[in-house]
Parts: structure tokens; C-alpha cells; sequence
């Protein structure tokens, strides 16, 4: 297991800072990271500008050495080595070297922290955020209510009148007549002035759902006007057309449901992770194309997940931190 760094006690130079977050960043990627370890992590990061900017230039350069080691690791997959030993906290120039030798490990590790278990670096001061199953709602404006759904973070924008960027999530943005609001998302934004309409922003694709009134989707690659009923995705540097939606599948979990209609097994199973802590992994590919149709209750959902064990006649194994194997 990888020894964190002090959260206290050690100088403050920037050399030392910096080796301070490579050390981080190794222990982070290596998979032994424990849930307290996110929460030392947590403080030590916000604990000043410093160590903020120490951490923010060692990623910068961590993310320089990912890119050609994800080429080497296409060509040659049994190239990922084992994690390096720990090194001493204040050797900064062993630290630099380990890093570049642990870059394979890097490109293979999750975008997202492990299990969800603190902040990615994206969400980084965000103004208000749920974790797994929560739901809140806030206020950022005269009229202008955001709910906030699972692991959904949100930061206010200034400018002529309400407007909020989603990080990252799940919301649904209540206008009272006569207010406006702008919600920006990924490459787009999305504007209305009456009604409610909801914003999902997961893995660079934006998805825009109209529940009443009218909501306007600007975007580089066009705009896109929207009647309740009516939804539109977008990627960076893509929109698509104005598609017919259900709002009842599409709003089901502002009541406390998730409904599925002729999904894919591996897509319910990645909505079920949003909501639980842990995770759960499903290794049977041809389970995972299988159709799925039904509603299940979030507060239920290790119920949900026998369900669709039993249906689909996949064997379950159980591991520590909330991590459920299917295959």
C-alpha cells in the first residue's frame, strides 16, 4: 500500500510542495486508495493557494506523460508494469522519475476517482454538489430553483441575471414566469424564461430535456429550439436534431424511480452506479446488450440488482468498499 503524504508538519518550498502532490497523484492512480486517504486528500488540497497550484502544475505534466503511454499501451496491452515502490517525500527529482514510470498505470485508471469516493479534479470549486443518492434543491435567483440529483455539481455564474454551469450531474431547472436563467453545460448553454427543463452532463455528452414552457440550446454547431416534450444532445463538437421524448422516464427520478424502456443491461447498470456507493461491474458482455425494461425504486437499488441478477442469470461476488462483480 502507497504512504500518503503529511497533510502537516512538512516544509512549505515550493520544491517540496510539489513532490508533496506527485506523491499524490501516484497514490491516487495506484489503486490502493482508501476513502480516508480521499478525505486527506480533500484537506490537503484546500488547504492553501499553494498547494492547490502545486498540484494543478504536477497534473498538468502527469496529463503530458498519459498520451504517449496510452499509444504504448494499444500496442502492447502486457506492457502495464506493477506500481512502483514509495519513495521519500522529499527527494523531488526520484519523485519526477518515478511518475514517468507509473504513466502506463495512469492511462488505465478511471477518469473519475475510484469509486467515487472524493471529487474529481473538474468539480474543484464547485458551489454546490450531492454525493451518491443525494438530492437538494437551491435557490439562484428570484424564481429560479435548480434541483441537484445524484453526484451532481454546479457553480454560479456571474453576468446579467441567474445563470449556473453544470459540472458535472443532473438538474432540473424550475423558471418562474417573467424570470429567465441560462445553464451552461459543456460546449453549450441552454436559456428559458418560463416553465422547467432538465440538463445532463456526463462524460462530455450533454443532454437537454424540455418538461414545460420553452428552452432555447445554444451550441457552435447550431441552435435548437425546444416544446415540452422535446430533447437534444450535444457533444463538444456535435449537436444533434430535436428528438420526441418521455418525460415520464426522463423526470422519474425527481419521484424517486429510475425507468428504462428497451435499454441495454450495461446502460442501467452504469445509471444504478450514479446512485449507490461502491460499484458495480458487469464483466458479462453479452448480458450487457441484452434489453431492459422496467422501473425500479433508488432507494431499493441492491433489490433492483437481484433483479436483474436473477433475470439475466448472472453470478454475483461481493467485495470490501462497495464493489459488486457480474458476470
Amino acid at each position: 500500500m502507497k504512504t500518503p503524504p503529511p497533510e502537516q508538519g512538512a516544509p512549505h518550498s515550493g520544491d517540496d510542495l510539489e513532490a508533496q502532490a506527485w506523491q499524490w497523484l501516484r497514490l491516487l492512480h495506484s489503486g490502493d486508495a482508501r476513502e480516508i486517504d480521499g478525505a486527506r486528500f480533500k484537506r490537503w488540497v484546500q488547504s492553501s493557494a499553494a498547494h492547490r497550484r502545486a498540484y494543478l502544475a504536477a497534473k498538468r505534466r502527469w496529463d503530458q506523460l498519459q498520451a504517449p503511454a496510452r499509444e504504448l499501451l494499444r500496442q502492447h496491452p502486457d506492457a502495464v508494469p506493477a506500481p512502483p515502490r514509495p519513495v521519500p517525500l522529499y527527494h523531488r527529482r526520484a519523485f519526477l522519475g518515478a511518475a514517468a514510470s507509473v504513466a502506463v498505470v495512469a492511462t488505465v485508471a478511471a477518469v473519475r476517482p475510484p469509486l467515487g469516493m472524493w471529487p474529481g479534479i473538474q468539480e474543484w470549486g464547485a458551489d454546490e454538489r450531492t454525493g451518491a443518492g443525494q438530492q437538494r434543491t437551491v435557490a439562484v435567483g428570484d424564481g429560479v430553483e435548480v434541483t441537484l440529483n445524484t453526484r451532481t455539481s454546479i457553480r454560479r455564474q456571474a453576468g446579467n441575471g441567474p445563470a449556473v454551469e453544470l459540472i458535472n450531474g443532473e438538474a432540473s431547472v424550475h423558471v418562474g414566469a417573467g424570470q429567465g436563467v441560462t445553464v451552461l453545460a459543456g460546449s453549450g448553454r441552454s436559456r428559458a424564461h418560463n416553465g422547467r427543463f432538465d440538463v445532463r452532463n456526463l462524460d462530455g455528452k450533454v443532454c437537454v430535456t424540455c418538461v414545460a414552457g420553452a428552452v432555447t440550446v445554444e451550441h457552435p454547431g447550431g441552435t435548437r429550439g425546444l416544446m415540452a416534450g422535446q430533447q437534444v444532445q450535444y457533444e463538444a463538437d456535435a449537436i444533434g436534431n430535436t428528438a420526441a421524448v418521455s418525460l415520464e422516464a426522463a423526470t422519474a427520478w425527481r419521484s424517486g424511480k429510475l425507468v428504462f424502456d428497451h435499454a441495454r443491461l450495461s446502460e442501467v447498470i452504469d445509471e444504478i452506479n450514479r446512485y449507490r456507493n461502491g460499484r458495480v461491474l458487469l464483466i458479462n458482455e453479452a448480458a450487457g446488450e441484452r434489453p431492459v425494461s422496467g422501473r425500479f425504486e433508488i432507494a431499493s437499488l441492491d433489490l433492483a440488482l437481484l433483479q436483474l441478477q436473477e433475470s439475466f442469470e448472472l453470478k454475483a461476488r461481493s467485495l470490501p468498499a462497495g464493489l459488486l462483480i457480474l458476470s
